[in-house]
This record gives C-alpha cells, structure tokens and sequence, in this order.
C-alpha cells in the first residue's frame, strides 16, 4: 500500500524522489518487522485485558502436567494478536500486485480460521479437545490443497494470465503437462540436483508440508515461549531464501532457481518476526497469554507455504526439526500404544509423555530449561540451513 502511494507521489513531482527508498525491498521489509513489532507491543495489553474480560481462559486437560494446573484460566487465543501485527504490517509494506504474498496471506488466515473456531469451542463450551480431529483436517486440507493446486501452476509461471493457461493446458491434455525444473523437489547441499514431481506430485508434496506444518507448529505450542521463537528464527531464514530466489542476480550466483516474485515474501517473513517477538513479550515465561491454535495453526501453515514457493521443503524440516520431532513424537507414542494394547492387552508408552517436551518435563527439565534449549537447537539447525545457500 505504501509502496503503491510512494509510486504516486513520485510521478506527480520531482520533489518527491526521495520516496524512491520505498523501491528498495530491504528497507521495506525492515520497516515491515518494526511496524509489526510495535503493533504488537502496543496492542497486546488491550488484547490480553479484553480475553480476561471475555474470560477466555486456556482449559487444562486432566491428564496433562500437573506443573501447568496453575496455568488454567491464562487468556488463549493470543494468537489473534500475531495476526492482525502480521496482516496490517504486511499490506502497509508489500507490492499489492504480488501474488505469492496474496496467497500466504489466505492460507495463514486460513488456517487462523480454522484454529479460532478450535479455541473457541474450547474456552466456549469448555471442552478440552476443542474441534474434532476429522473435521480439523478436512479444512485444512481444503485450504492446503487449494493453495497447493494453484502454486504447481503459479511458481512454473511468472503471471496470472499464464498460470491460468497452464491449468487448463494441464486439463486439456488429460492431466499431463512438463513442469519446469524449478518446480521439481530440490535437494540442499547439491548443486542443481531437482527431482520432477509433476503435478499430482507438487500438489501432494505441498499440501503435506503446508498441513504437516501447521500442526508440527501446533504440537510445539506447549510450553511459555517455545512455539514462538522458533517460528521467528525459521520465518526469518526462509525470508532471506525468498529474498535470492526472487533475485536473478542472486538465485544464478547460488544456483538457486529463479523464482520472480517470491522476494517479496521477504516483507511477510520480517512482519512475522516483529510479531513474533511482541507477542513473546508477552508470552514468555510465566505467560501472560497464549497463541492458541488459531496462532500456531496459521504461522505454522505460513512457514509451509513460503517454503513450497521458495522451494526448500527438505531445509524447512532441517531449519524446524524442533517441530519434526515434535509430531513425531506424538505420532511414534500414539502408535507404540495401540500397537501394545493390540498385542498385550495394556497400552505401553516409549515416552514419558508426549509431546516431547513433556518427556523432558517429566524427567526433571524445568519448564524453561526445555524452552531455551530447543531455542539453542533452532537457533543450530537454521544456521545449518543457511549453510546451504553456498554449500553447494
């Protein structure tokens, strides 16, 4: 918005050249974090004092940690704060005509949707478990496919015009089109090594990383500030992979593809981080309020989505392995005890409790022990994903 009223300016009079800063991406994105931050800052006192007054408190589950019963009645749904940071921050400082950023923008309130009506049915009709786990993922793969259908098409071309026609090339051949290289599977740490999808296969993959993300993000949200600094640490490393692969000056110097366009997800990325880090002012240990899921769903959906367009699915599970192991954790638990209870009669458990953080709780960590430890392992595994920018 503000770069289009920059535009504006500038053409009525020479006097007005010095809005030409605005052209410049990084200035922008830096104004993006900033802005977001002090939205954030600014806004969360009202924010968590009108949850209180709602009395949308957090409902601790019965056979959760005993350690966290003192947290029941904490104002949830905090979630609401990162994205109104996140959606005002971004349309003040992003080219509006740029597509990518549209659409991580839809899946991110997308998901928040999705995550909102879950919180409220929990602080509502007090009800633990919130949305159902089938009708939660029925609309997140709703949301996932769609976005997921239309970047096979958008990243293989460079305007909506075109990606329509390719669509319909693609139904119009009987669901057989060549995508280009670029929208193949890259491997880090290789040297233009891309494994074809094909569009069955793009559309499978993406809607995996988007839906499996989003959960991952949500599975982490267990602890006072463990979700969020994460998120900010792998949001602002896939920016500065969107800033080279929407640079044909970079993206050829690296031997990344060229994707035009997506460097614009660079102001989206620096938004998420000045939200990120006002909310955690509020969020850190002992937490005045919580994201809730309609704040992990939707900024775990983001992160999906900007690495499907950048095309680092494989550094996104390096740079988050946190939230890897996180789902994994859950998954391997939830599969070990069916197994048992099918095979002996009584359900074993490989962990003391899943996630795996609550194993570590269980097992004498303090609750910020566990939380800046897996920020220092983040920290680790994103400064190994920016590694291979140029080891390649």
């Amino acid at each position: 918005m503000l770069l289009s009223l920059a535009q504006w300016l500038q053409s009525l009079s020479p006097d007005y050249g010095f809005f030409r800063v605005f052209q410049y991406l990084t200035f922008r994105a830096v104004m993006a974090a900033l802005t977001a931050l002090l939205i954030g800052l600014a806004a969360g006192p009202f924010v968590i004092r009108r949850l209180t007054e709602l009395k949308v408190g957090q409902p601790i589950r019965g056979y959760g940690m005993e350690s966290h019963l003192s947290k029941s009645g904490t104002p949830t749904m905090g979630g609401v704060l990162i994205l109104l940071a996140i959606a005002i921050s971004t349309l003040l400082w992003f080219d509006l005509s740029n597509r990518f950023v549209w659409i991580v923008l839809m899946v991110t309130l997308g998901f928040g949707a999705i995550g909102w009506v879950d919180d409220w049915r929990k602080v509502v009709r007090k009800d633990p478990e919130g949305m159902r786990s089938r009708e939660k993922y029925f609309w997140q793969s709703v949301v996932g496919l769609l976005a997921a259908l239309y970047l096979v098409f958008s990243i293989s071309e460079n305007s909506n015009l075109k990606v329509m026609q390719l669509f319909f090339t693609w139904v119009s051949s009987g669901f057989d089109v060549n995508l280009p290289p670029k929208a193949g599977l890259l491997v880090p740490f290789f040297k233009e090594v891309s494994y074809p999808l094909g569009v069955v296969g793009f559309v499978l993959l993406s809607y995996l990383v988007i839906v499996g993300t989003s959960n991952a993000v949500n599975l982490t949200d267990g602890l006072d500030g463990l979700a969020i600094m994460p998120v900010v640490m792998v949001g602002g490393s896939l920016g500065v992979f969107a800033y080279v692969t929407g640079s044909a000056v970079y993206s050829k110097y690296l031997l990344f593809p060229s994707i035009p366009g997506s460097g614009e997800l660079l102001i989206f990325c620096a938004a998420m981080m000045g939200a990120g880090l006002a909310f955690l002012w509020f969020n850190t240990y002992p937490a005045q309020v919580f994201m809730g899921d309609v704040g992990a769903l939707a900024l775990g959906g983001a992160l999906g989505t900007i690495a499907v367009i950048v095309r680092q699915e494989i550094v996104l599970a390096i740079m988050g392995g946190i939230f890897v192991v996180e789902a994994l954790s859950v998954m391997v638990q939830v599969t070990w005890f069916k197994y048992t209870r099918r095979q002996f009669g009584e359900g074993r458990r490989l962990l003391k409790m899943a996630p795996l953080h609550h194993h570590f709780e269980k097992s004498g960590w303090k609750e910020t022990q566990v939380v800046v430890r897996f920020w220092i392992i983040t920290m680790l595994l994103c400064f190994f994903g920016l590694a291979s920018l140029k080891l390649r």
